[in-house]
């Protein structure tokens, strides 16, 4: 079963503010632009790394 907390809620966002950095801030600036086109696709990285992980996710008991 997934789990919509994570990936609706964590993993869909930090997509769209990564891509949003990454394609529309870092071109208006001139000299940040590189710095902020690789925080921008690291966080959408580690969006589509939650979102994943999201998909997978199961609350299994644990076994004694």
């Amino acid at each position: 079963m997934a789990s919509k907390a994570i990936t609706v809620g964590v993993g869909i966002p930090m997509i769209i503010v990564g891509a949003l950095m990454a394609w529309l801030w870092a071109p208006l600036e001139g000299d940040l632009q590189n710095q902020i086109e690789l925080v921008g696709s690291t966080i959408g990285l580690l969006g589509v790394i939650f979102f994943i992980c999201g998909l997978f996710y199961t609350k299994e008991p644990v076994m004694h």
